[in-house]
């Protein structure tokens, strides 16, 4: 899994904050790392003079499917990325769980196919068959 991050002009983190996101996420997303394919973090400052004026975006990108994006606002980067986090995890994990675990089993669009599909459907006649319908002929 590949993790880029990104900020604008006002977010001062570098190689430090870079850091601690790819750490934080490759613990908080190990679960799906086979999974996705990569995840992208923006960081940005709405200039709109309000507390809540750092954004965190974080898009997944989960192999064969369209990707999944969030967004949290807060007062402090740290607290924007914590919020973005915690919504990626709880979607990520209900898409994963919608595709992977049907009804606490695998899906059968995960089941392996079957060794010899001309048999599939058909039944072996043990010589105690109940069909009483009789032979016309």
């Amino acid at each position: 899994m590949q993790i880029q991050v990104n900020t604008d002009h006002n977010i001062h983190g570098g190689e430090g904050l870079a850091t601690y996101v790819t750490t934080d996420l490759e613990q908080s997303l190990s679960r799906f790392g086979t999974w996705l394919t990569g995840v992208e973090v923006h960081f940005s400052e709405d200039s709109g003079g309000k507390p809540t004026d750092k954004k965190c975006v974080i898009e997944a990108r989960p192999g064969g499917k369209q990707p999944v994006a969030v967004t949290h606002h807060a007062a402090t980067v740290d607290d924007a990325f914590a919020g973005a986090t915690h919504k990626l995890v709880r979607v990520l994990d209900s898409r994963y769980n919608r595709a992977y675990d049907h009804k606490g089993s695998d899906s059968i669009r995960h089941m392996p196919p079957p060794e010899n599909p001309d048999e599939v459907g058909v039944l072996e006649d043990g010589g105690n068959s109940r069909d009483t319908t009789p032979d016309i002929g």
